[in-house]
């Protein structure tokens, strides 16, 4: 079974967007390709910072799946 977890996108740095655990006690920001998560979400890159988000964590606790919350 697939573990999601809500995140939020905080910004974008070049061509990535700066991604954290939307949760009070969330791990330092984690950088993912822009574009990969604004296709999955219907978005363009643009529109990502301050989006809430859910996606599956992977091996090496890395996301993906990324679906509008």
């Amino acid at each position: 079974m697939d573990e999601w977890v809500k995140v939020r996108v905080l910004l974008l740095v070049g061509d990535e967007a700066e991604v954290v655990a939307d949760a009070p006690d969330a791990e330092p920001p984690v950088r993912y390709p822009a574009k990969e998560i604004a296709a999955a979400v219907g978005l363009s890159p643009r529109q990502l910072p301050g989006r809430k988000l859910r996606a599956v964590v992977g091996p090496r606790d890395r996301l993906s799946g990324w679906e509008l919350a």
